[in-house]
């Protein structure tokens, strides 16, 4: 449902054109937009037994080796964090604006799931989804949180340990997630950037895929970020309220 009372901004009249011209439309997400829900940036909310830790030292197969339990333990933290929050107002006006074009896919750097809850049917997880588990030893994946008392789980066919299904540091992002995200860049006729710092490799590369390719890039941000210097259309301000004020643009103009 979309916010029944969206901001009144103006956008260019160019934009706005371009974006009813469109027929292929791909939405490129970052921790921004999931942090307007309330969900913990990765290296935010360590505190009382995990402040001791660096995320970056229970991300890792190396940490997984070592400590198994611990590593499990930590995402099973973050799974009841990011449990209790909702898709906010920039989840749904993306997932309305699929109506609107012949396609629309989404590619996310977030594993929190709140796009598909939001109602977009063509999610592409470049980092995983926190929600499903894979076999440490094998890869089978699982569509549950691993149940029992051990920790982790055991796996149901090898009995090898469960781990998050997210992409670990030092670990290359699934192929055929970063093909296809490749594949909607440059086939776009129009790509936003939102919510993102455009900081982490390979998936900071999207825009300039687009953009080679011909599509009109759009970024969308509170605050500057390198993709700036090469979008045509910067919307400064949080997705929640830039999204469906653009929504409502394109459905007055």
């Amino acid at each position: 449902m979309r916010a029944a009372h969206p901001a009144r901004m103006d956008f260019d009249t160019e934009l706005v054109e371009r974006l009813r011209a469109a027929r292929r439309v791909a939405v490129f997400t970052g921790a921004g937009v999931s942090a307007e829900s309330g969900v913990p940036t990765f290296r935010d909310a360590q505190t009382g037994l995990w402040a001791r830790f660096r995320p970056e030292d229970l991300a890792t197969p190396e940490a997984f080796r070592r400590d198994p339990a611990t590593v499990w333990n930590w995402y099973a933290w973050r799974r009841e964090l990011i449990g209790g929050v909702q898709p906010n107002p920039a989840h749904r006006a993306i997932a309305e604006l699929q109506q609107r074009f012949d396609t629309l896919t989404v590619v996310t750097q977030n594993v929190d799931g709140l796009h598909q809850r939001a109602g977009s049917r063509d999610v592409v997880e470049l980092h995983g989804n926190i929600w499903l588990d894979l076999c440490f030893e094998c890869g089978r994946r699982s569509a549950q949180p691993g149940g029992g008392t051990e920790v982790p789980p055991r796996c149901a066919y090898c009995n090898g340990l469960l781990r998050p299904g997210v992409v670990w540091f030092g670990e290359s992002l699934p192929p055929s997630a970063w093909d296809r995200a490749l594949d909607c860049a440059q086939r776009a006729d129009i790509f936003f950037c939102i919510g993102t710092s455009s900081l982490v490799e390979p998936a900071a590369r999207l825009p300039h895929v687009a953009r080679a390719a011909g599509a009109v890039l759009v970024q969308v941000n509170p605050v500057p970020t390198a993709h700036d210097a090469i979008a045509h259309h910067v919307l400064r301000g949080k997705a929640g309220v830039v999204m469906p004020a653009l929504l409502e643009a394109l459905e007055r103009m």
